[in-house]
């Protein structure tokens, strides 16, 4: 099984602040559902509960919520108390690639575990709480980069990388 880290970045790694996203860009939703749809999900409780209620769970997508409380009440998610418990689901349910969608702890507890990371650059530095994990370019390789200018819908120019562990 693949894992795979999808998240959208501030230059200065910026990813939230008080569990909210820190911009609104439809094509990178866009490209985040194809990418994750029919696919595990795996988030930490916080980034689940910051995803709007009307869209809680994820649909088309098995959901895995790793949280410490031990009877965390949502239904239609998978629960569990750690992240190999939820790469240890998703295998156990025979998932090819697994998309670790956030937040700030996950992302840190999972970036060296990475086989694919599908960052969107937001080229703007914001002020937040919550950081993705710094890592190094040179153990990827770039497999697709496209870039998206500022336009009506999309208040910052941002670019899409797709990177392949080396």
């Amino acid at each position: 099984m693949e894992i795979s880290i999808i998240a959208a970045v501030a230059q200065n790694l910026a990813i939230g602040k008080d569990n909210q996203l820190l911009w609104h860009l439809p094509e990178d939703m866009k490209f985040f559902k194809e990418k994750t749809t029919g696919h595990h999900i795996l988030t930490g409780r916080k980034n689940y509960e910051s995803i709007p209620k009307k869209f809680r769970p994820l649909s088309q997508r098995t959901n895995i919520v790793v949280t410490r409380q031990t009877n965390y009440p949502e239904e239609g998610v998978h629960v569990v108390n750690s992240v190999e418990e939820g790469l240890e689901l998703a295998r156990k349910n025979g998932e090819t690639e697994l998309f670790v969608i956030g937040g700030g702890e996950i992302y840190k507890q999972t970036i060296h575990l990475a086989d694919n990371l599908y960052i969107t650059h937001v080229l703007q530095n914001f002020e937040a709480d919550t950081f993705f994990p710094a890592f190094k370019v040179e153990d990827y390789r770039v497999v697709k980069r496209q870039f998206y200018p500022q336009d009506v819908q999309h208040a910052y120019d941002f670019v899409i990388t797709h990177y392949k562990r080396k």
